[in-house]
């Protein structure tokens, strides 16, 4: 007996009488060159209309020329897009190393040294007019595992690697603890007995303690500081030319001299471009280093406009064109990352200006510990206008380290304007160990404001601040100083806007906690 036929006959006599019963069946009805109902929800019209791209047109789901290659452009910019946004942190580095190498500065043994502090003249990413840099590069490479030997009293120092990841802290919050030590920077493709986890590891090597640590990359930046004594920067800069040693372990015996190049009061570079020279640097970081440095994902995103360990950079000339406009979009998006963030704690207090550039308190930019992926807007919200990647600067370390605060707009939300002027109350007893500084930075830039004034700041210790009878200090910000102001007053240029950073040297627990909080930015009348 054929149970088959008789299935299908069954099935044909129930949908005839379902039907004469006047039960509906149009939802069940096949869709058309289908044998059965198929979800809208998984089909695409011949005609899409969208508000990016205009009308994409499909035949039975298949697009035609015009739309595929509307599509692959677009795939092209936001690809260079993401590439922008994502690989910040690698040529961010890479732009610091070329303005090392712009001063002169091509081993490990050569350091350059903010001696006079660091004024407007160089362009660098939010640096402070407060410490003494001593900065230099590792060639890991080249020169194999590397000593450093910091010396005593050196101020807060980090090792980043070439995608600006944490690799090891010196100095104060670093495990000599200020009291000096060595260092062992091992690298990538490093096999040997010495283990070196980030971080570091205290290890004995030929009966004296090295901080071991490995890192990722062949390149890696130290960035060292040191504090002012007396207000001034002479002694720092001594301790740093008669203390720090850099070389190659393996000439431990006959280490190579050391050379310090001035780098206050000069005009060089370290930002990486925002044009399509970006991808460049981009490319540059990718060739020279291992190809371990990054994951997978990181890599297809480069890889996916051409820029690929072992293979040329060499985009055509409608690619160049694409990823050229890829940059920009990438750009006015940091741009509005950095300047009007809508990131969730971003603010340092509800309805204040304040922000923080350590969006969720994880160096590593975690969201949730992790469970929330990497958040990556807060990752381009701080290294698009900052540097130096390091635990210290968000965990609560009462009393060391530093802690940070930035304001981009006035008490009502305007952007500060370089041809008005401005009043911050800082209120009395501004809890610090060390001391406080404001600096005012370009919003082009992203570098000191260049002005008048060569160091756009205020600091504690440094400056003779006038104070207010309840010890609260008022700040001045305007192009010309109000009557009487001149000794609190910071200049701004006329045309130019300008945005501000509010350092803490030596935190405590006031401003963990929030019992103690910076006035907003506000218009000042003169006349007042």
């Amino acid at each position: 007996m054929n149970f088959r036929w008789i299935r299908s006959q069954l099935g044909i006599v129930a949908l005839v009488l379902l039907s004469a019963n006047g039960h509906a069946v149009d939802a069940d009805d096949p869709t058309p060159g289908y044998n059965h109902k198929i979800p809208q929800q998984i089909l695409t019209p011949d005609v899409v209309e969208t508000k990016l791209l205009g009308e994409l047109t499909f035949d039975d789901g298949r697009p035609d020329e015009a739309t595929t290659k509307k599509l692959y452009d677009f795939l092209t910019v936001v690809r260079g897009t993401e590439a922008f946004l994502n690989g910040i942190p690698a040529t961010s580095i890479e732009g610091l190393r070329l303005g090392h190498i712009e001063l002169g500065l091509k081993t490990s043994s050569q350091f350059m040294i903010m001696d006079r502090l660091l004024d407007s003249n160089p362009l660098f990413l939010t640096g402070n007019t407060d410490t003494v840099y001593c900065s230099g590069f590792l060639d890991l490479k080249r020169d194999g595992p590397t000593v450093v030997e910091v010396p005593e009293k050196c101020g807060p120092g980090t090792v980043n690697d070439a995608f600006f990841r944490f690799v090891i802290d010196m100095g104060v919050p670093g495990p000599d603890r200020g009291s000096g030590g060595k260092y062992l920077i091992l690298p990538p493709d490093h096999d040997g007995e010495w283990v070196g986890p980030i971080g570091g590891k205290a290890t004995e090597i030929d009966g004296e303690t090295y901080f071991v640590v490995q890192s990722t990359s062949w390149v890696n930046w130290v960035i060292l500081r040191g504090f002012l004594v007396d207000g001034k920067p002479d002694a720092s800069a001594e301790m740093f030319r008669n203390g720090l040693k850099v070389y190659p372990l393996s000439m431990k015996s006959n280490p190579p001299a050391m050379k310090f190049v001035s780098g206050s009061e000069k005009t060089f570079n370290t930002i990486h471009a925002n044009t399509f020279e970006f991808y460049e640097e981009l490319a540059t970081v990718i060739q020279r280093e291992p190809v371990t440095m990054l994951d997978p994902e990181l890599r297809g995103i480069f890889a996916a406009i051409g820029i690929e360990k072992g293979k040329e950079f060499s985009p055509d000339e409608k690619e160049r064109r694409l990823l050229t406009e890829a940059v920009a979009i990438g750009n006015a998006t940091a741009r509005s990352i950095v300047f009007r963030p809508r990131l969730t704690g971003v603010k340092y207090y509800s309805g204040s200006a304040w922000m923080t550039a350590f969006i969720g308190g994880d160096y590593k930019w975690l969201k949730d510990g992790g469970r929330g992926g990497r958040n990556l807007d807060a990752r381009t919200l701080f290294f698009y206008q900052a540097t130096v990647n390091t635990p210290a600067m968000v965990l609560k370390m009462t009393g060391k380290g530093s802690q940070y605060a930035y304001a981009a707009v006035d008490q009502e939300g305007r952007y500060l304007d370089g041809s008005k002027t401005y009043k911050l109350r800082l209120p009395a007893n501004v809890p610090v160990k060390d001391f406080w500084s404001v600096v005012i930075y370009d919003p082009q830039t992203r570098s000191e404001l260049q002005t008048g004034q060569s160091f756009p700041s205020k600091n504690s210790k440094r400056d003779d601040l006038q104070t207010n009878p309840d010890g609260s200090v008022d700040l001045y910000f305007a192009p010309e100083s109000p009557a009487g102001k001149e000794s609190n007053w910071i200049q701004t240029v006329s045309g130019k806007g300008w945005y501000t950073l509010l350092r803490l040297y030596g935190p405590l627990d006031p401003w963990f906690e929030k019992t103690w909080r910076p006035g907003e930015i506000e218009l000042f009348d003169d006349a007042d």
